[in-house]
């Protein structure tokens, strides 16, 4: 496990290297749909109609699932949460915590997200998760909030 989280940790490591910086400065909205990993999560933040939230309001925290995390969700899952915007967006939700959480600030512990829910926060050295998420990509700033990319989709137990 621990040999994993390094070769990804590595991997994330190599892949900002590489980056260009942006240096104009943009909303968590526009920075997740700047993130071509990200694609899945912004069509389903717009379908869901959270764009105008993570645009305008603030400050958020985002774990953002990566596409390849979706890819993982079973497709029975993926189609009950299009037919059900309300179940949609208590899972989008429940990957935003409020205000500005960088990744040196985790402390191992509960959160609340905008959801209602808590998800467990954890750090250990450089690692840090969200419930069995593993941060791949931390501290990617926005005008109102960070983003944090992550290697798996939250699901919030049902209300």
């Amino acid at each position: 496990m621990l040999n994993r989280r390094f070769l990804v940790l590595a991997a994330a490591v190599a892949a900002l290297a590489g980056c260009a910086t942006s240096s104009t400065p943009v909303s968590v909205t526009d920075t997740i749909a700047a993130q071509s990993q990200l694609s899945t999560l912004n069509g389903l933040v717009s379908k869901s109609g959270l764009s105008d939230t993570l645009k305008s309001g603030g400050p958020y925290t985002v774990f953002a699932p990566t596409n390849e995390a979706f890819a993982k969700v079973p497709a029975k899952t993926m189609d009950d949460l299009a037919k059900n915007p309300a179940r949609l967006k208590e899972v989008l939700t429940y990957h935003v915590v409020p205000g500005k959480l960088m990744a040196a600030d985790v402390k191992n512990g509960n959160s609340k997200t905008v959801n209602g829910a808590n998800v467990a926060l954890s750090k250990a050295g450089e690692f840090v998760t969200v419930e069995e998420a593993l941060v791949q990509t931390a501290d990617i700033s926005a005008t109102n909030g960070v983003v944090h990319i992550v290697d798996a989709v939250l699901i919030p137990p049902a209300k």
